[in-house]
């Protein structure tokens, strides 16, 4: 089955079924000696991929502001250009950070910086329109997002944003966007074979509108790159010894984890699909709302996830098969992630 688009929500823009997600191409930046980045990139690599993306149909890609402070959307707007109508962009703001020294530095949910910062990511995306403007606060409290939406509604009026939606993994804070928010597309949530997310497909099914799925690939760890005993560089975030990162401790894969990755390994490549190509079928089998947006800094992974495009949703006796692997021990990670997406502990987490 071959799959090609599917529709942004209730935004009448059509997406590609799998979108190309821009954190991994935007290099490094810190919070202090913190890195939040994937370590050092090639730009004209980056470039190159994005480029080929879209040759291979992908037209959805997800960058922020924050990304390399700034440099992740001006590399996405430098590969787009000659192109920019062939592809639909979707950006998030909220948290600050200073260029130069490529800084986080806070965050701001207020409306006035809002309209700065939607004026500052068109000149860097070098673009007169965002197509999916995202909330990346992911914690924010009720009152203060909804608090933004007037905001939103007048910069979709200017023509300066076709649509809106949120990055959360909050179902409380993602039901905001089905009550009084017309121009509302999309929630940005986790979602992956190791992280389900039942009640954000809910909340997406109600109000009509697109799950857009982030931590598609489990940051690589379902692309089969990271057997046990590998290492990531200390400027890599994966390399962290926090326990933000769930997927990876102390720069290496967690060995549970990698084992819930084995146990489906069989049912995933059973037709003959990377790994990686049965982690997107999964996700398209699970709801036909879901458009995955894995990471990629190089041609040969926009390539290896695009063919997956060719392939569509995992059989339903794989994706059956998948659920008994897991059945046991997926209990924890069923449950929505009640904490805020961004890793830095020194960024304040608002609470109701």
């Amino acid at each position: 089955m071959v799959m090609s688009t599917r529709p942004l929500g209730r935004s009448g823009i059509e997406v590609s079924a799998l979108g190309m997600g821009c954190w991994a191409i935007s290099g490094p930046w810190a919070e202090g000696r913190t890195p939040l980045g994937g370590g050092a990139v090639d730009d004209e690599e980056s470039v190159r991929a994005v480029r080929r993306a879209l040759d291979l149909g992908v037209t959805l890609f997800d960058t922020a502001d924050t990304y390399g402070a700034g440099h992740g959307e001006r590399i996405l707007g430098r590969a787009l250009a000659g192109r920019r109508d062939e592809a639909v962009i979707a950006s998030k703001w909220g948290y600050t950070f200073d260029e130069q020294a490529r800084q986080a530095t806070g965050m701001d949910a207020s409306p006035e910086y809002l309209r700065r910062a939607v004026t500052d990511s068109l000149r860097r995306l070098d673009t007169d329109r965002i197509d999916l403007y995202q909330l990346h606060l992911a914690d924010l409290p009720v009152p203060r997002a909804q608090a933004l939406i007037g905001t939103l509604e007048e910069l979709v009026a200017d023509g300066l944003v076709r649509a809106y939606g949120w990055s959360t993994d909050r179902v409380d804070r993602a039901a905001v966007l089905g009550q009084d928010a017309p121009h509302a597309a999309a929630v940005q949530h986790a979602l992956s074979v190791l992280r389900d997310a039942p009640g954000l497909l809910a909340v997406c099914d109600k109000y009509d509108l697109a799950s857009v799925n982030r931590g598609a690939l489990g940051m690589g760890l379902l692309t089969g790159k990271y057997p046990p005993g590998s290492t990531l560089p200390r400027d890599d975030v994966r390399g962290l010894t926090s326990g933000w990162l769930e997927w990876f401790r102390g720069g290496r894969p967690a060995p549970e984890w990698l084992r819930r990755v084995e146990s489906v390994r069989a049912a995933l490549t059973a037709d003959g699909r990377t790994l990686a190509q049965g982690a997107l079928g999964w996700i398209w089998a699970r709801s036909d709302r879901t458009v995955p947006i894995p990471g990629c800094r190089t041609v040969a992974q926009v390539e290896e996830n695009a063919a997956a495009l060719a392939l569509g949703p995992l059989a339903a006796d794989h994706f059956v098969e998948v659920e008994r692997q897991l059945a046991g021990l997926r209990a924890a990670a069923l449950r929505e992630v009640d904490r805020p997406y961004w890793p830095s502990p020194m960024l304040p987490t608002a609470r109701p």
